[in-house]
């Protein structure tokens, strides 16, 4: 339990309560809630196969093919812990942990770039915002900013850093490549979380406010300016907009429920009730799942987004607060700030599957999860824009852009010969064709001037002989490439 003091600074973790600016800790045993604030269907055309080009003749897939016998690199977490002001560095493949950072004063938002290749970390005492570089897993910089910096949020191309500024209420917009302010935003009091959506034109921060109006600010990212200003349930925290960009999730921690909020209108639609002091939200790959911490109850709501009912709870550690999925949508990972630990949480069973133990305090608000152990894609391949899931799969994959659109996948086996093509054709279906034979398609269609869409594209592999194979996606941010491994 901390002590109650006094001071002008209004922490993550503390509640305004007086005039006084009397400031009391979230974790102080209070009668009064409000004293807690923490943060396609279409036709298959079927075709017969026909030669490709050789492998040998092709630059591009001999760089494939490259990439494809290197081992995969670990996906990494990284996980703020206030107390002792550090980052716990997690190999996500083993679930130990790897590497602790010094930081700022009371970390508590993380944000990874699209690449991997820097972790930002928002540390509230510090009044700055610190960038670590992910393949020496050190500070390399660091950024002032506002008073009590909480939220921190990235672009999808990664060119710009949202950082929701407590106590000033606004939001500051960094550029990436010289880490300067270019922009500061007002928005509503005591701004929390931040989220950007896939096509990176809007930005949604939930403004705490418990005891007067709380809210999200919408801002249009082109003119830096607020668009709009949504009324949702008492003390919103966590934020997170869904891939398609149709809706954006808040966890409203002093009315124990989940507001949903319809991008197009700029209104809730539906009000979920979960568990009990809502904190960290995140949204599985293929936007079927929203997770939901809850931290007065140590649990995490499992909410269906169809149905927009709570489908599962989990109980986890003490306090849970920050969340993040993995990229492939198999687990989920938990920091408990009470306990100093970080579940690990098996998607398919609902059940906690590992438990490890890092700093004091830990928080993790934000997305903290990176797709490269080393924060560098494989030299001409990025892969950091598409999600493939299962991987290994036996039966079916499904591709998504990660924060972006696609228009087209291409699968080509070790020979450099394509297997699947499919392409999103004007009416937003997938038309494909398929070679289970391991020599490719007849028609070749350019993956280029197509319509794009944010759904996942469901792919057929039953048929596939075993192995790897590399995968081609036409995104709106360009080619992309990665690989499966078929089992």
């Amino acid at each position: 339990m901390k002590k109650t003091t006094t001071t002008t600074v209004v922490s993550h973790k503390t509640q305004v309560v007086s005039h006084q600016a009397t400031v009391i800790s979230h974790q102080a045993i209070v009668a009064n809630p409000k004293s807690k604030i923490v943060n396609h269907k279409s036709k298959i055309a079927i075709r017969k196969p026909s030669p490709v080009r050789p492998f040998s003749h092709s630059l591009f897939f001999f760089l494939v093919l490259i990439t494809l016998l290197t081992p995969a690199s670990a996906q990494t977490a990284y996980i703020t812990n206030e107390n002792d002001s550090s980052v716990s560095v997690i190999n996500v493949a083993t679930n130990t942990v790897t590497a602790t950072i010094n930081v700022g004063a009371e970390p508590s938002g993380v944000s990874v770039s699209p690449d991997g290749s820097k972790v930002y970390v928002a540390n509230g005492f510090s009044y700055r915002v610190d960038i670590i570089n992910t393949a020496t897993n050190t500070v390399i910089d660091t950024i002032t900013v506002g008073n009590n910096p909480i939220g921190i949020s990235l672009s999808p191309d990664g060119s710009r850093l949202y950082v929701a500024i407590g106590s000033d209420s606004a939001l500051s917009v960094i550029n990436t490549a010289n880490n300067t302010i270019l922009s500061t935003i007002k928005v509503g009091a005591e701004p929390y979380g931040v989220a950007v959506s896939s096509d990176g034109s809007k930005i949604y921060v939930a403004n705490y406010n418990y005891d007067n109006e709380s809210s999200v600010t919408v801002i249009n990212s082109v003119t830096n300016t607020v668009s709009a200003t949504i009324t949702v349930g008492a003390g919103p925290i966590g934020i997170a907009v869904s891939r398609d960009g149709n809706k954006v999730y808040v966890a409203n921690t002093g009315t124990n429920t989940v507001s949903v909020i319809n991008s197009a209108t700029n209104t809730v639609s539906a009000t979920i009730t979960v568990g009990t002091w809502p904190y960290g939200i995140s949204i599985s790959p293929d936007g079927s799942k929203v997770y939901v911490t809850n931290w007065d109850d140590n649990t995490v709501s499992v909410i269906n987004t169809v149905t927009n009912t709570v489908s599962s709870t989990i109980t986890v550690g003490n306090g849970p607060s920050g969340i993040c999925v993995t990229p492939d949508g198999t687990k989920i990972y938990v920091a408990n700030e009470g306990d100093n630990t970080v579940n690990v949480v098996s998607t398919a069973t609902n059940t906690v599957s590992d438990t490890i133990e890092v700093g004091s305090d830990p928080v993790a608000f934000g997305n903290f999860i990176s797709t490269y152990s080393s924060g560098i894609a494989p030299q001409g391949m990025v892969a950091a824009g598409i999600d493939i899931f299962p991987n290994p799969a036996s039966e079916v994959i499904k591709v998504i852009g990660n924060q972006c659109s696609v228009n087209g996948v291409e699968v080509f086996n070790l020979l450099g010969e394509r297997v699947y093509q499919s392409l999103v054709n004007s009416h937003q279906s997938i038309v494909t064709s398929h070679s289970s034979s391991g020599v490719s398609p007849t028609t070749n269609v350019p993956m280029t001037n197509a319509p794009m869409t944010n759904s996942p594209i469901t792919i057929n592999v039953k048929d596939f002989p075993n192995g790897v194979y590399m995968v081609k996606v036409k995104t709106e941010k360009g080619m992309e490439v990665s690989k499966f491994v078929k089992e």
